[in-house]
C-alpha cells in the first residue's frame, strides 16, 4: 500500500520567542494548525511528531499522531532541520515497512509554521502528481518588498554594501520601484511536500533547505512565514483569520 505521511518537528527551549510552538493564536496552540491541516488531507495516513516538549506531546495526542523520540543532539538550537527530518524519515520508514506500507510523499511541517491548511497541501500534492520530474513542492509567499537587491552588509569601514554584488544578479532593471525586478518568492516554511529520494539523498539537495531536492515546484500561499519573534504574531493572526477554517 502506497501512502503519504506527514512529519511535524518542534522542540522546547526557543530563545528568540520562548514557548512559541505552544503559543495560543485564536483558539488553538500554534503547533495545532499544521496538525489539523495534515489531518484533513485524505492521502495522509500517518502523522509523526518529533519533539522533546511535553506540552506539544499533550496537545498532539488528540490528533492521534505517532511520536518519534529525537536524540539529544537533535534537540539543541544548533541542530539542523535537515538532520531532524532525515532521522524522523528513517524511523517512520522502518515502522511503515513492518505494516507493508510504502511512502509516496512526505509532508514536512514545523510546529512554529501555522500558516497552512489542507487546501494548500492538496494543491502541492496535485502539482507533484502532474509533474513526475519534480522532486518536491513547497509553499512560497511573494515578498517583493524584500527583494535581494535591498539586502546589505556592513563592510570593514562601517559602510553599507550590497549583500550580493548587483553584477552577479543578472537583472536588466534595478531601481527604487520594488516591483521593477519582477516577483520575489520566498520559501515560507509552511510545508514542504517531498519525494522519499529527497530525504534519502539529502546531501545532494539544493541549499539552504536541502530536503527540497533540486526540481522544486511552488505552492502559492500569501504572506506566510515560520514564526520566530513575538512581533510576527499579528501577521500570523491575520493569516489564520483569513485562511484557516
Amino acid at each position: 500500500m502506497v501512502v503519504d505521511i506527514a512529519i511535524l518537528i518542534g522542540r522546547k527551549g526557543s530563545k528568540g520567542f520562548p514557548n512559541k510552538n505552544t503559543k495560543k493564536v485564536g483558539k488553538k496552540n500554534l503547533c495545532e494548525y499544521p496538525l489539523i491541516a495534515a489531518k484533513k488531507v485524505k492521502s495522509i495516513k500517518r502523522i509523526f511528531v518529533a519533539t522533546d516538549c511535553e506540552k506539544i506531546k499533550r496537545i498532539a495526542k488528540k490528533y492521534k499522531v505517532e511520536f518519534i523520540d529525537r536524540p539529544k543532539k537533535l534537540n539543541t538550537d544548533t541542530a539542523l532541520g535537515e538532520d531532524v527530518y532525515k532521522y524522523c524519515y528513517e524511523i517512520a520508514k522502518r515502522r511503515m515497512q513492518t505494516n507493508g506500507e510504502k511512502i509516496r510523499y512526505i509532508v514536512l511541517l514545523m510546529a512554529n509554521a501555522p500558516m497552512i491548511n489542507s487546501n494548500i497541501i492538496n494543491q502541492g500534492i496535485k502539482r507533484l502528481n502532474k509533474n513526475k520530474n519534480a522532486d518536491s513542492a513547497v509553499t512560497v509567499s511573494k515578498y517583493n518588498m524584500w527583494s535581494p537587491i535591498r539586502a546589505r552588509k556592513i563592510n570593514n569601514s562601517g559602510f553599507l554594501n550590497p549583500f550580493i554584488p548587483f553584477n552577479k544578479m543578472g537583472l536588466k532593471t534595478i531601481n527604487c520601484d520594488r516591483d521593477s525586478q519582477g516577483d520575489v518568492y520566498y520559501a515560507d516554511m509552511s510545508a514542504s511536500i517531498v519525494k522519499p529520494k529527497c530525504i534519502e539523498q539529502i546531501e545532494d539537495g539544493l541549499l539552504p533547505q536541502k530536503w527540497m531536492g533540486h526540481k522544486i515546484l511552488p505552492i502559492f500561499s500569501n504572506y506566510a512565514l515560520d514564526l520566530d519573534y513575538a512581533w510576527q504574531l499579528p501577521q500570523v493572526e491575520y493569516w489564520i483569520k483569513k485562511n484557516f477554517k
